[in-house]
């Protein structure tokens, strides 16, 4: 037994030792290939999808986009949000708006509202839709899409945004934005910008509104509605977004995407994108993703460089925490990217 033992222990330090050979020999083959030049080390390179959202990588999702993740929703989507588990569209020619589940494109629901719903906004438990033509938003439960009340706003509302205890409307043919309290929908106070408003960003202060008649942006202090001031940027601003620091404005027919610091106003950058007519703007952590008539385009948040483009004509655009979702106007439905 002994000698079986001892027979035992001798192999298996044999093979080992004989491993460690068979590494060290083939580390220095590798090191004098190197050393050579016949042998150049390179580092794995991800494909467009994961560089662009390292968030795939764990979801074993490498792609940038896959055309299978297309989804039908309601006649004319423009605006979209995500409520933390689902996106809702703003079906502008349908009067309704439609439920998604964010994991698989499932539709959950299809609820009605006024007339021409522009926007969508989630406020941590509801979903309101601004109804460009009724000059009054319609506030949704999110988790079953009942319909909690309807609550005047100015005329012709667009896209909003929650700052968190209040609901701000851009109101385009009134040149005004309404705060308007959540849990109510009582109008808190109204507030003169520039003309023609059509989006919202807060920036966890402040609120700021793109003056599409007027190429500028106006901020104010959400607290109050006090304008801290108003900043040119390109022509006719549309969609609007904030990066943690920095405000992004897409200008529609400047062809262009201006960065501003948020703490000032001051102008970073004037960012050209080949859009045609570039519409919304979201922030995914990393990129900034602009939809237009022609192109979705996504420039680096660090300096606006354009680091993917795709051919698409699109509106509203929305990040889910994993995905970037944009609404195919023009066929009626959702892509996600």
């Amino acid at each position: 037994m002994k000698t079986r033992i001892v027979v035992g222990v001798s192999l298996i330090v044999v093979v080992q030792a004989m491993a460690n050979l068979f590494a060290a020999q083939a580390q220095k083959a590798v090191n004098r290939l190197a050393q050579a030049g016949q042998l150049q080390m390179q580092p794995p390179i991800l494909d467009a999808g994961a560089r662009l959202n390292p968030l795939k990588i764990a979801l074993l999702h490498w792609y940038l986009a896959d055309t299978s993740t297309v989804f039908p929703v309601g006649n004319q989507p423009y605006g979209l949000c995500f409520d933390g588990a689902n996106i809702w569209t703003a079906n502008f020619a349908g009067n309704n708006v439609t439920k998604v589940r964010a994991s698989d494109g499932q539709v959950l629901g299809t609820f009605d509202v006024g007339t021409q719903p522009f926007g969508v906004t989630f406020d941590g438990a509801n979903v309101w839709a601004s109804n460009e033509l009724d000059n009054n938003v319609t506030k949704l439960r999110a988790s079953d899409g009942k319909t909690l009340g309807t609550f005047p706003t100015g005329a012709f509302p667009t896209w909003m945004a929650f700052d968190g205890q209040s609901l701000w409307v851009p109101n385009a043919r009134d040149n005004t934005v309404s705060k308007l309290r959540t849990t109510d929908g009582k109008v808190l106070g109204t507030f003169a910008v520039g003309s023609s408003p059509t989006a919202i960003a807060f920036d966890g202060a402040n609120v700021w509104v793109t003056n599409d008649g007027s190429s500028s942006v106006t901020k104010l202090r959400a607290l109050d509605g006090a304008v801290l001031g108003t900043f040119g940027v390109g022509t006719n601003p549309l969609g609007i977004a904030f990066d943690g620091a920095n405000i992004w404005v897409a200008n529609r027919n400047s062809n262009t995407v201006t960065e501003l610091r948020a703490s000032d106003g001051v102008v970073l950058g004037t960012f050209p994108v080949p859009a045609n007519g570039p519409y919304g703007v979201v922030f995914d952590g990393t990129y900034i993703w602009v939809s237009g008539d022609s192109n979705l385009v996504i420039l680096r948040a660090s300096d606006g460089a354009q680091v993917a483009s795709r051919k698409l004509s699109s509106v509203g655009v929305a990040f889910d925490g994993a995905y970037v979702w944009t609404a195919e106007t023009s066929n009626n439905r959702l892509l996600k990217f």
